[in-house]
C-alpha cells in the first residue's frame, strides 16, 4: 500500500509539473498577448479572391495504414528497411487524421484559412492499384470533404503524394512500366466521378521530380532504386530509370487531365493542375560558366516537367546532355501533354548557389551527374540564409520572388498556386519551445512579402498553402522534424496551435 502511495505521489508531482508547463505555454500563447507583426500584410495586400490554405499529405497524417481495407503503398514497404527512417518511425498512426479530421478542420476554420490541400491515398481507394474498390476508404474521403464544406473550407485534392500502391510495384515495377499511365488515369477518373461534385480543385502529382530523382537516382525515397555507385540500393539504373519514371509521370498526369476535361470539367466546373517543387538556383559568381550551371540546374529541376507540359518537349539542355537515354514523346502524346494544366502548383522552400565544377565527364552516369553543377550554400563565408532544422532548408525569401518571375517570363505567366512553403524545427523541442516558433513566423512573413511583391509585379499567383498544418511524419526524418503550425504531442496526439498559427489567424482576419 505504501509503495502504491509513493508511486501515486510522484505521479501527481510529475503530472502537475507537466500540467503547469502546458498551462504556462498555452496561457502565454494567448493571441491577445502575442506580438504578431504581420509586416503590414493582410488579406487586402493580395489580389481579390486570393486563397490561403494549409497543406498535408495522406501518408504523413492519416495513419490507419493497414486498417479499413487500405492496401500497402511503396512507402509502407520502404519504411521497414532497417535504418531508413530516423528512430525507426512509421506512419501507422502518425497524427491519426483518419479519426481526428473534424478537429483539424475546426482548427483551420478557427485560424481563418480558406482551403485545405490534402491528398488521397491511391491504395486506400484501390488496394491493388486497380480493380476492386475499397468503399471504406471512399467513405473516409467523403466524410472529410463533406465536413470541410460544412465548415466553409474549400477542398483542394491531390491524387498522388509519393504513395504508389505496392501491388503495382510488384506487378510491373510501377512507374517504370507504361501500364501505370492507364491505371493512374482510371484511379483519377474514379475520384473525379466520386468526389468531383464537391471538389473543384484537382492536382495530379505532388513533386514528380522528387519521386523520379529520389526514388530512382539515389534511392533515398521509395521504391529505393539506384545504380550501386550512388546508394545502398539492391536494384536500379540511375542513368535511365529516373527519366523513364519521369516520362510515365508526365504521361499519367496528362492522361488524367484528358479524362477530366473530356468527361467532367464541363459539368463539374473545376480545374486541374500539377504540383512541382522549385528550388531557386542562383549563380555563385557572375561568370558565364556559373550562369550556365544555374540555368542547367533550373532546366533539370523545374524544366524537366514544366517544359513538356507548356511547350510539348523536354528542355534542349536535357535533350542534348541525356541524349538516347531520354524517352521521346510520340506526336499523339505531345498533343495530350502540351497545355495539360489549368494551373501549376509550386512548392518553394529554399535557394542554393550553383557553380560550374569544371569536371570531366563522369564514368558512371546518373540524373544528378547529368546536371554537371556544384552546389554551394555560402558565399564569401556567409550562408545564403539562416538554416532550418533540415539540412537542405535555408531561409531565402528572395528566391520565391525569383521563382515566380521565372515562371512568368519563361513559361508564359501561367496561373500559379504556391502549394507548399514552410520550415521545420527539431522534433525534440518541448511543448513550450515548440509553441513559441518565432523563427517560423519570420519565415512566413518574409516569404509572403516576396509573394506579394511578385503579384504586384505581374506574376499570376492566386493562392498560398502553408506547409504544414500539423507536425507529422516527415518521410526519412520520421518524427525528428516538425513542420507544423500546430504542435502535436505524439503520445496523446493532442493539438496545440503555435505562435505561427495565431500569426496567420491575425493576417487572415476578415473585415466584416
Amino acid at each position: 500500500m505504501r509503495t502504491r502511495l509513493v508511486f501515486l505521489f510522484f505521479f501527481l508531482i510529475q503530472y502537475s509539473a507537466g500540467a503547469a508547463e502546458l498551462n504556462e505555454a498555452s496561457s502565454s500563447l494567448s493571441p491577445e498577448r502575442l506580438d504578431l507583426d504581420t509586416g503590414g500584410l493582410s488579406r487586402a495586400s493580395f489580389p481579390k479572391g486570393f486563397v490561403f490554405g494549409t497543406a498535408t499529405s495522406a501518408y504523413q497524417v492519416e495513419g490507419m495504414t493497414h486498417q479499413d481495407g487500405r492496401g500497402p503503398s511503396i512507402w509502407d514497404v520502404f519504411v521497414k528497411t532497417p535504418g531508413i527512417i530516423a528512430d525507426n518511425g512509421t506512419a501507422e498512426v502518425t497524427v491519426d487524421q483518419y479519426h481526428r479530421y473534424r478537429e483539424d478542420v475546426d482548427i483551420m476554420k478557427k485560424l481563418n484559412f480558406d482551403a485545405y490541400r490534402f491528398s488521397i491515398s491511391w491504395s486506400r481507394i484501390f488496394p491493388e492499384g486497380a480493380g476492386k474498390v475499397n468503399w471504406k476508404g471512399v467513405a473516409y474521403y467523403n466524410r472529410l470533404i463533406n465536413y470541410m464544406i460544412k465548415r466553409g473550407i474549400t477542398p483542394y485534392a491531390n491524387l498522388y503524394h509519393y504513395d504508389l500502391p505496392e501491388a503495382l510495384e510488384e506487378k510491373y515495377l510501377g512507374l517504370l512500366n507504361d501500364q501505370v499511365v492507364k491505371d493512374f488515369a482510371d484511379y483519377a477518373d474514379f475520384c473525379f466521378k466520386t468526389f468531383g461534385d464537391r471538389v473543384k480543385n484537382w492536382m495530379t502529382f505532388n513533386e514528380p521530380r522528387v519521386v523520379a530523382a529520389l526514388g530512382y537516382d539515389n534511392g533515398l525515397h521509395a521504391p529505393g532504386r539506384c545504380s550501386k555507385e550512388f546508394g545502398n540500393c539492391t536494384a536500379g539504373n540511375s542513368a535511365t530509370e529516373p527519366y523513364i519514371a519521369a516520362h510515365h509521370l508526365i504521361l499519367s498526369h496528362a492522361a488524367a487531365v484528358q479524362r477530366y476535361r473530356e468527361k467532367y470539367q464541363k459539368t463539374q466546373k473545376g480545374r486541374i493542375g500539377i504540383l512541382t517543387d522549385f528550388v531557386w538556383y542562383e549563380p555563385l559568381t557572375r561568370s558565364k560558366a556559373d550562369n550556365y550551371a544555374a540555368q542547367r540546374a533550373r532546366d533539370f529541376h523545374i524544366g524537366w516537367f514544366l517544359h513538356p507540359i507548356v511547350y510539348g518537349e523536354y528542355p534542349r539542355t536535357i535533350q542534348e546532355i541525356v541524349g538516347e537515354r531520354l524517352p521521346k514523346f510520340t506526336k499523339e502524346q505531345v498533343k495530350m501533354v502540351k497545355g495539360s494544366i489549368d494551373f501549376v502548383g509550386i512548392n518553394q522552400y529554399t535557394s542554393y548557389y550553383m557553380y560550374d565544377p569544371h569536371a570531366s565527364k563522369p564514368k558512371v552516369l546518373g540524373y544528378q551527374q547529368d546536371w554537371n553543377v556544384g552546389f554551394a550554400y555560402a558565399k564569401n563565408g556567409k550562408l545564403i540564409g539562416p538554416r532550418a532544422y533540415s539540412e537542405w532548408l535555408y531561409q531565402v525569401p528572395s528566391g520565391l520572388y525569383k521563382c515566380l518571375m521565372y515562371l512568368k517570363e519563361r513559361y508564359g505567366n501561367p496561373t500559379v498556386i504556391l502549394s507548399e512553403n514552410g520550415m521545420d524545427d527539431p522534433g525534440n523541442v518541448t511543448l513550450a519551445q515548440g509553441l513559441h516558433d518565432t523563427t517560423r513566423v519570420n519565415y512566413y512573413r518574409s516569404y509572403l512579402l516576396q509573394l506579394k511583391k511578385a503579384a504586384d509585379d505581374g506574376a499570376n499567383v492566386i493562392g498560398y498553402f502553408a506547409w504544414s498544418l500539423l507536425d507529422n511524419f516527415e518521410w526519412r526524418l520520421g518524427y525528428t522534424s516538425r513542420f507544423g503550425m500546430v504542435y502535436v504531442d505524439y503520445h496523446s496526439l493532442k493539438r496545440y496551435p503555435k505562435m505561427s498559427a495565431y500569426w496567420f489567424q491575425k493576417l487572415l482576419k476578415r473585415n466584416k
